[in-house]
């Protein structure tokens, strides 16, 4: 059974910066893509960076480029999400994704990835970002 655990989330400045971090487990697939969305209330789920189980096709949201950076190490299962700059528009509840064994990863309006091509998602950790 494939678990994605969220951790890193919480309450930072206008400004910081956070690390959200995801571990996976129970997943075989020798290829897949792998993302971070958000969800703020009332709006909806917004992908904010993929990347393919290669190290490429990294995409992002406009609205994090040059800000926001995601990574992985696979010796460790898990993936990370280097977030600067954070700005009070930036809180929401963060979640990890993966898919289903693709290689690939649709695109959404805003640029990042479409949550139509992930299979597996995580709880979710918050952040908040105050002015």
């Amino acid at each position: 059974q494939v678990q994605l655990v969220e951790s890193g989330g919480g309450s930072v400045q206008s400004g910081g910066s956070l690390r959200l971090s995801c571990a996976v487990s129970g997943y075989t697939y020798s290829r897949y893509c792998m993302a971070w969305f958000r969800q703020a209330p009332g709006k909806e789920r917004e992908g904010v960076a993929g990347i393919v189980s290669d190290g490429s096709s990294i995409r992002y949201a406009d609205s994090v480029k040059d800000r926001f950076t995601i990574s992985q190490d696979n010796a460790k299962n898990t993936l990370y999400l280097q977030m600067n700059s954070l700005k009070p528009e930036d809180t929401a509840m963060y979640y990890c994704a993966a898919s289903d064994g693709r290689n690939w990863y649709a695109l959404g309006p805003r640029g990042g990835p479409h949550p139509a091509s992930f299979r597996y998602w995580g709880q979710g950790t918050q952040v908040t970002v105050s002015s």
